[in-house]
């Protein structure tokens, strides 16, 4: 019986504000962008539709170690990808101005991709070695004055709830401009929306965001130790299966 009435309230009430909400967030993205407002409409707006996203689809997020993280700071988050909600999980309670690194075919879904695009988000081309380094001077004008920047090493959402392999390429902008990476645990999404599902599920996702791995006094990261220790800190927070 609560599943039926769940189902009733996700496709006469959820989806429909869902559907509105997202062109509206969408439609006043690319109108405050082009006013000149990009850098922090381009955050505030996709934050709060977010947290609609959240509320209507009865998710509860909850936030541990704002503290660890600096305003004005620069940083490469790296988190774990275990479902569609975090995106919203991120994009609502992080925090923190970012934008984040999203393959180039995403620009091509109707007017969202367009306003990411004027919003400032970073499309990764790597299909030859010019559209590389423009990929990494896009990058390099993004992260100044405090901007950062959100991946998921794992490149894509898990099948199984459990963590898989990390990706070097993730970590090519903290290595190429010297900046603090920030480990950061998704618990909870895959229970939430898994990669096989249709529908969310009510439920509670928990952010934690760890320390900082910090440069070392070059100013350079050891890759291999970078990925390692971010993989631990985020390993560090989740459920035992899920490691």
């Amino acid at each position: 019986m609560k599943l039926v009435a769940l189902r009733i309230y996700q496709f006469v009430i959820m989806i429909p504000l869902l559907l509105v909400a997202t062109i509206l967030a969408a439609v006043f993205t690319i109108i405050a962008t082009a006013l000149g407002g990009a850098r922090w409409w381009g955050y505030q707006i996709p934050k709060y539709w977010s947290r609609i996203f959240c509320a209507l689809s009865l998710v509860k997020v909850e936030v541990y170690g704002r503290e660890n993280i600096s305003p004005g700071q620069s940083y490469v988050f790296v988190a774990n990808h275990q479902g569609a909600y975090d995106i919203f999980a991120i994009y609502g309670y992080l925090g923190h101005n970012f934008r984040w690194m999203m393959k180039r075919s995403l620009e091509r879904i109707p007017l969202v991709g367009y306003s990411c695009k004027v919003s400032g988000h970073i499309f990764v081309d790597n299909s030859t070695p010019a559209a590389v380094k423009h990929t990494m001077e896009v990058a390099e004008k993004r992260l100044a004055g405090g901007m950062s920047v959100v991946v998921f090493p794992e490149g894509s959402r898990t099948p199984d709830g459990r963590m898989h392999r990390f990706k070097r390429g993730a970590y090519f902008l903290a290595t190429e401009f010297g900046l603090p990476v920030v480990p950061v645990t998704i618990d909870g999404a895959y229970k939430v929306l898994p990669r096989s599902g249709k529908l969310p599920r009510p439920g509670r996702i928990i952010l934690t965001i760890h320390k900082p791995v910090m440069p070392g006094a070059d100013g350079k990261h050891d890759l291999p130790a970078l990925i390692e220790q971010t993989r631990e800190a985020i390993a560090s927070s989740l459920p035992e299966w899920q490691r």
